[in-house]
Parts: structure tokens; C-alpha cells; sequence
């Protein structure tokens, strides 16, 4: 029998990317995301496994975003003791990442205990302990090196750009007539703050299964989007209100303060105290300092300091004390908060007292995925619930289309050429209905043969 691959996770929607190949007598987990959006929904397909972990023989991590890689304690959890590989820098993330997802699901079930909101969605999925069991199994394999899972399997990490450490896997089996597969992992863009550009796998393919977040959008560039941030910043300054920034911990955190410190020593911003308030972008961001192997040394902040996470206006928010008192701090402050989608950590808390102010701005910086707090909100709902209390939505709401660590559509297509094939076939994953249509349109116009998009635990012999 041939290799097989079954699409568990991130296929015909955005989150839980889990991936499970079977080739050489191995059964490989490509991600091992946590699905995100609908409670209810999102609890069911988390935490039903759909394969035996006991019997998984390791997992090949893209990045260490929790959509990716959330899932890995469950695994663990469920009797899953075989190695995970990952680069040095998601290695380390992870470290942070998973701790704190285990954390955020400890205390929001105590507040809901506290508040008598109990129901069996909101139990924790996994522990601490769990997630440090994880890290036991954790082996980080440097970029462009081949790593062979055993005999007539390897695979080898290329820089996907979308994050630290985030990688493609180039996944070669050598038994029988041979077949390459290609894993595209979240695919970055040319010319992001701090990280290097993609620089993806090239070559014949047989199987490419590739990400289409954006599969029928582009971006704002990322010199229009802050200049844009400077603007929205003097404007809510001017009227005292503050800037609530949802933001993903890890990346968008760290590229968010490396603009804000170029906007500041360029004199586009007034001296307004920017809070980060998250224990996990703190960590995540001494994470980054680790790695500076992985910087782009090309851009223009990064040529002239290193401290570029560090400058007079930043405050890092560690205890919870100090967060709550930014609830009752007057004037102007920007607050940049996890977690990217609003769906738990400190973010919630400031868009309960905040949100209700017409002085105030909510700015989106990332995607927002279906059925999440933050695209009802972005959406313009005018009544949102938090912790189980609905709230008026009188704030600003705006988007910075410009910050994404998504590829856009152009974007994609120029990663594909990059390639360079022919590719055999290519599934689409990692998309909404008519984004995946978009990027499987894109894939046909470069001469793929033959084009998938898999529906949730479906399998292809490949």
C-alpha cells in the first residue's frame, strides 16, 4: 500500500491544522492544531481524538502558533510518547505557548465555576503537566537539514516566513517509485519586521498540501498599515480615548512593538504609554531575543539596535494587579492584549470595561476566524457577549489588513511558482470555504495536475 494522508484538522475551515500521513510503515502527525471559534463546536473536536495516539509514532510540528500546535498535550495525554520535531525557535515557543493555553483553560473554567456558568465545554482540555510532558518529547532540528524519521523516510525544515521558527516540511519517502511531499506550514510574507522572507522547498512534487488563509485577498502593505497605525494613534490620543490591540502573543506582539518603536523615534506617534499585558508575550518576546540567527538584518531598525523590544514607552505587564489597574487608568494608553481573537486571556477584561466607550478604539490587527468574539466584533455587532455578559459596542472598530503574517493571494501564487514543480497534485487546507476555492483556482493556473479540497477526516492514497 501506498502513502495515505487524512485531513483531521484545518480542512474546510482555519483552525486545528492536523494532518495524519502514513508512509513507511510510520504514521506522522503533521501539526496538531486546537480548533478555535463556536465553544460548543470547537470543545467537540478538540477533545475527541480521531486516531489512537498510542499508535502515532511522532509528530512534525510547522510552527508553534496554538492552531497549530495545541493539540500536542491532548496527544500526550492520551498515551502519545514519540518524538516532536520542530525548529529551535518553535521549540522554545512552545515552551511558553502551551503552557499558558493550559493556564487560560484552568482559569476560565475557575471564573465560570465562580460565577456558576459551568457546563461541560468549558472544563479544561488538558494540564500543566501535560504540557510540560510535551516539551520532554520536543527534538528542534535547525533549518535546510535532513532529518531522517527512519529508514526510506526524511524531511528537512525551509523558512516559511510567517512567524519565529515557523517552517515548511519537505517530506521525502525513497521506497518503491519514491514520492515528495511538501507541507506548506502558514506561509509568511516578503519583507515582515524582524523574521526572514519564505524561501520554500523547490522542485518536482507529487503531493503539496498548502494553507489558503488568503486564497482570494491581498494585503495593505506593511509601510501603509503604520503609517496608518501612527495616524489612528494620533487621532485617539487627540481625543483621549485608548487603543485596545487584540494580538497574538507570538509575532504579531513583537512586530506591533517593533513598529511602534520606529513610529517613536521617527516622531509619528506623542509620547502615550503602551501597555503590553500578557505574561506570554513577555515570555515570547525573551523567546525571540534567544534567536536572533533568525532575524532579517536587513531592516532598517534591526541594522541600527538590538534592543528593539525596549524603549521608553513600553511597559511589559506582568501581574494581574497591574493589568486590572489598567482598567481604571485615565488618558490616552494603547494595550496590546492576547489572545488575537478575543476568545480568552486579559484581551476579554479590557473589552468588558472598554468597549462601551465611543473614545476608544478596538484595532484588528489579524485574522479574525469565523464564529470568534473578534469577527462579531470587527463585524460590527452591535451587542457582544463577554464572560457570559452581553456588553454595547460603542468603540471604534478598525482593521490593519497590512500586519498579517498571512500571505495574500499574489502572495501565494508567487510562493507556488516558487516551487517550481510541475506539482503532481495539491490539497487545500487551512481556509475558509471561498478562500480554499481561491487558492485551489490559483493552483489549476500553474499547471497543478490535480487539485483537492478535503473535507474534515476525509483520506487520499497518494
Amino acid at each position: 500500500m501506498g502513502p495515505r494522508i487524512t485531513f483531521w484538522g484545518a480542512a474546510g475551515q482555519v483552525t486545528g491544522s492536523m494532518h495524519l500521513l502514513e508512509a513507511a510503515g510510520a504514521r506522522i502527525a503533521l501539526d496538531a492544531g486546537l480548533f478555535q471559534g463556536r465553544r460548543k463546536q470547537s470543545r467537540a473536536l478538540n477533545a475527541e481524538l480521531p486516531f489512537d495516539a498510542r499508535r502515532l509514532d511522532a509528530v512534525v510540528l510547522s510552527h508553534a502558533h496554538i492552531d497549530h500546535s495545541g493539540r500536542l498535550p491532548l496527544l500526550v495525554r492520551h498515551g502519545f510518547h514519540g518524538p516532536i520535531y520542530a525548529t529551535p525557535a518553535s521549540r522554545d515557543l512552545s515552551a511558553v505557548l502551551l503552557p499558558d493555553s493550559a493556564h487560560i483553560q484552568e482559569k476560565d473554567f475557575e471564573y465560570l465555576q465562580r460565577h456558576g456558568r459551568v457546563s461541560p465545554e468549558s472544563e479544561p482540555l488538558y494540564t500543566m503537566a501535560d504540557t510540560v510532558a510535551v516539551q520532554d518529547l520536543m527534538m528542534g532540528i535547525p533549518y535546510r537539514r535532513i532529518y531522517h524519521l527512519r529508514k526510506h523516510l526524511s524531511f528537512e525544515f525551509t523558512e516559511a516566513g510567517h512567524i519565529l521558527g515557523s517552517a515548511s516540511v519537505d517530506m521525502r519517502l525513497t521506497e518503491g517509485e519514491g514520492h515528495r511531499l511538501v507541507f506548506s506550514g502558514d506561509i509568511g510574507r516578503p519583507h515582515l519586521p524582524i523574521i526572514r522572507d519564505p524561501d520554500p522547498p523547490s522542485g518536482p512534487i507529487d503531493t503539496l498540501i498548502v494553507e489558503s488563509t488568503y486564497g482570494t485577498r491581498n494585503h495593505p502593505s506593511i509601510a501603509d498599515s503604520q503609517s496608518r497605525l501612527g495616524e489612528v494613534i494620533r487621532e485617539v490620543a487627540g481625543r483621549g480615548g485608548k487603543v485596545l490591540i487584540p494580538s497574538f502573543a507570538v509575532g504579531r506582539t513583537q512586530e506591533l512593538v517593533y513598529s511602534l518603536h520606529q513610529l517613536y523615534r521617527n516622531g509619528e506617534i506623542p509620547s502615550v504609554p503602551i501597555f503590553i499585558d500578557s505574561p506570554l508575550a513577555v515570555d515570547a518576546t525573551a523567546v525571540f531575543r534567544l534567536h536572533p540567527e533568525v532575524f532579517d538584518r536587513r531592516e532598517p531598525l534591526l541594522s541600527r539596535t538590538d534592543a528593539i523590544f525596549d524603549f521608553r514607552l513600553v511597559h511589559y505587564v506582568n501581574s494581574v494587579e497591574e493589568s486590572k489597574a489598567l482598567n481604571s487608568r485615565n488618558g490616552p494608553a494603547i494595550i496590546i492584549a492576547a489572545s488575537g481573537m478575543c476568545e480568552a486571556g486579559r484581551i476579554l477584561h479590557h473589552l468588558a470595561n472598554h468597549i462601551g466607550n465611543h473614545r476608544n478604539l478596538v484595532l484588528f490587527v489579524g485574522f479574525q476566524a469565523e464564529h470568534t468574539l473578534g469577527r462579531r466584533i470587527q463585524e460590527g455587532d452591535r451587542t457582544v457577549r463577554i464572560f457570559g455578559e452581553r456588553f454595547e459596542s460603542r468603540a471604534q472598530v478598525e482593521t490593519l489588513g497590512g500586519y498579517s503574517a498571512h500571505a495574500g493571494r499574489d502572495e501565494l501564487r508567487a510562493w507556488v511558482r516558487r516551487l517550481g514543480g510541475p506539482i503532481r497534485r495539491a490539497f487545500a487546507v487551512h481556509g475558509e470555504p471561498e478562500a480554499l476555492e481561491g487558492m485551489a483556482q490559483i493552483l489549476r493556473d500553474e499547471g497543478v495536475g490535480t487539485v483537492d479540497i478535503p473535507k474534515h477526516g476525509e483520506s487520499f492514497e497518494l
